[in-house]
């Protein structure tokens, strides 16, 4: 029986961010791709996106960013039925959500402390734990790999600031089980790879922060200071097509004239 790989793309947003854009890049490359987020019409739109498009794909919902709930979502995408005859195979999974408190130390809320340690910890954890189980099942394919971890990271994963010590505190230790975990399970020809985004990505919600319009306009047209989202999509789908002789832990994208 042939086999048609699948994409696991945990944290979608309102599908115009990396998300939505990792689904369509490896929609078009021949993947199925499984939706996982919290919001569920956002869910139900970018599905209906992808499949317009031509594109095989399911949305997953989840109430909360738990170790039991997103536990339970990669175990249903595991049984989920395809419509399409292929044996279905998880080859590459996303974790990229996340939960953005930017504020003084001394604002920070217990509530939103549990926000980032759940999304950038607990269930990362959960999700790394039932993907890399299923990748052990797979055969070696043409590039030596059984699967792609991916992790979106961010400036923060390498630095705090003034109003980042819950998002940059969630980030480093996001970037941290990235590197354990390719450290553990490179042997087994599993890659994991974590990608620091260290730039403003081109989204609705970024945008709508921006008041002036002319200033907004400008900086939506000058791709020189802001990410494309589908330019990340793209590079994921690069480290995902990386043979085993060279494999890259860690990414840095960054527009060309970000001051780093």
């Amino acid at each position: 029986m042939s086999v048609r790989p699948v994409i696991i793309v945990a944290g979608v947003g309102n599908g115009t961010g990396t998300g939505a854009a990792t689904a369509r890049v490896f929609s078009k490359a021949g993947y199925r791709v499984a939706l996982v987020a919290r919001n569920a019409d956002h869910l139900k739109k970018t599905t209906a996106d992808l499949a317009q498009a031509g594109g095989e794909t399911a949305s997953f919902p989840v109430a909360e960013y738990s170790y039991s709930a997103v536990s339970a979502v990669v175990k249903a995408i595991k049984a989920h039925q395809w419509p399409t005859p292929e044996k279905a195979e998880i080859r590459v999974a996303l974790w990229n959500a996340g939960s953005a408190v930017w504020k003084p130390f001394l604002d920070i809320t217990e509530e939103e402390l549990d926000k980032v340690v759940s999304s950038t910890v607990v269930a990362p954890f959960a999700f790394a734990h039932e993907v890399l189980a299923a990748f052990k099942e797979n055969a070696e394919d043409a590039l030596g790999k059984r699967g792609t971890l991916l992790f979106t990271g961010a400036t923060a994963s390498l630095r705090g600031n003034t109003t980042t010590s819950a998002f940059a505190a969630g980030k480093f230790a996001l970037r941290a089980l990235s590197q354990s975990l390719n450290k553990e399970f490179g042997k087994q020809n599993i890659h994991v790879a974590h990608a620091v985004i260290d730039g403003g990505i081109l989204t609705d919600l970024s945008l709508s922060r921006r008041t002036d319009p002319a200033a907004s306009k400008q900086w939506k047209e000058d791709g020189n200071v802001r990410i494309d989202p589908e330019s990340i999509a793209k590079s994921y789908l690069y480290l995902a097509n990386q043979d085993r002789s060279a494999w890259t832990w860690e990414l840095d994208l960054r527009p060309a004239h970000e001051k780093w």
